[in-house]
């Protein structure tokens, strides 16, 4: 048997066209793959053709897209929080490519995780698989302050620092001073865009796939416990936000796995 078939496929969103991959599957359960930021339908270092390529390989049909202004798609990009229409026209496409679907999973991550949280219900998704969700805006190009505090949290483990501290190479007064000032401008409570990303995920079945290490992913634990959110996640051992370290691609192929079934 040769490998699963991957096409090239054009369509309509508004008044754009938008370019899509299908990797063919017998499979009736399909999975929508929503890239996050800017990235084109192959993702960060095509990861996402890659992961395509394997759950096709265990029959299941995966679709891929430009969303409009990015890649091969016309149009003007405007942000994840823009994409409502084109997740729609994705999901429709891919329904018309393959029409023995009986169910299709959203799979994104970081912004492409949180479109799908917003969107995926009004575009008729199953159920959805997010990756290191993105759930807050930046603030003064500093990073979201839950992952501020894991960070100092992880600092205040190390050894080297006490006695950094201990021989006055560390201003104690300063890092007091700067750990306020940080906290003061940086609260990620009551952001608009995490109250949308959770009221999503409790209208439709949603597995979370974190990064152990990523700020992004770090950020999205300390708002779920903040919310008491009791979802299921699935933590990978690694600080890559796009699972491109050793041994993520495999790992993070087994929690879409789980998370579709």
């Amino acid at each position: 048997m040769g490998a699963p078939l991957r096409r090239i496929i054009a369509f309509r969103c508004a008044d754009e066209t938008l370019i899509g991959s299908l990797d063919a599957a017998a499979g009736t359960t399909g999975v929508l793959i929503v890239s996050g930021g800017n990235e084109v339908r192959c993702g960060a270092h095509r990861g996402m053709a890659a992961l395509a390529a394997a759950l096709a390989a265990g029959g299941v049909p995966v679709f891929r897209f430009d969303r409009r202004g990015i890649g091969d798609s016309s149009g003007t990009n405007g942000g994840f929080e823009s994409a409502a229409d084109d997740i729609i026209a994705a999901v429709a496409a891919f329904r018309t490519c393959c029409p023995h679907l009986t169910r299709i999973v959203g799979f994104g991550n970081c912004d492409g995780a949180s479109a799908l949280a917003l969107f995926g219900h009004d575009a008729g998704l199953d159920a959805l698989v997010l990756a290191n969700p993105w759930v807050v805006a930046p603030v003064d190009d500093l990073p979201p302050a839950a992952a501020i505090r894991a960070r100092y949290a992880t600092r205040l483990r190390d050894p080297g620092l006490w006695g950094k501290l201990v021989r006055g190479r560390i201003s104690i007064s300063a890092g007091i001073r700067g750990l306020s000032r940080i906290f003061g401008m940086h609260s990620d409570t009551e952001a608009p865009l995490e109250k949308g990303f959770f009221a999503g995920i409790v209208s439709i079945p949603s597995t979370v796939i974190i990064a152990r290490g990523d700020a992004t992913a770090q950020t999205f634990v300390a708002a779920a416990k903040r919310r008491r959110w009791r979802g299921a996640m699935h933590i990978i051992d690694t600080a890559s936000h796009s699972f491109a370290g050793p041994g993520d691609a495999e790992a993070l192929l087994a929690a879409v796995r789980e998370g579709v079934r």
